[in-house]
């Protein structure tokens, strides 16, 4: 996050060579996928965001995805089924808006990276249809 001919230091350089954190990756995919599904089947149905949680799963554990994408997105996951964060997940109405407002801002980081294969993984690993290609939503 060097802060290079300009660029923003609060949003990672992908294309740079800065040394990512093996430990720390490791230990983020490894809570990701102990706690992942079984965190999202308990709270599902109440987050606005589970189609988009799945389908940064789906990315993450893609060795097809860059390190530095999969990095960003497991940290992301990682704070997400963590038992405790900023707000608390019990507290009615606000409890997930901290883990919505990590999760999206990695996936607006690292758009480019989620496939279509991702979302479609996500629906059908959620049960969701598939939308509908003749449906034009403008």
């Amino acid at each position: 996050m060097a802060n290079r001919r300009g660029q923003s230091t609060t949003i990672p350089d992908f294309q740079s060579g800065e040394i990512l954190l093996p430990a720390v990756i490791e230990r983020n995919e490894k809570r990701v996928r102990l706690s992942f599904w079984k965190k999202l089947s308990k709270v599902g149905a109440r987050i606005p965001f589970a189609e988009e949680a799945a389908g940064a799963y789906f990315c993450a554990t893609d060795r097809k995805t860059p390190m530095r994408v999969r990095a960003t997105l497991l940290a992301a996951l990682a704070y997400f089924v963590m038992p405790a964060d900023l707000v608390p997940d019990f507290l009615a109405v606000i409890g997930f808006t901290d883990d919505a407002t990590v999760l999206l801002t990695a996936l607006s980081i690292v758009q480019a990276h989620i496939k279509p294969r991702h979302g479609k993984a996500a629906r059908r690993a959620l049960g969701l249809p598939e939308p509908d290609p003749e449906k034009n939503e403008d």
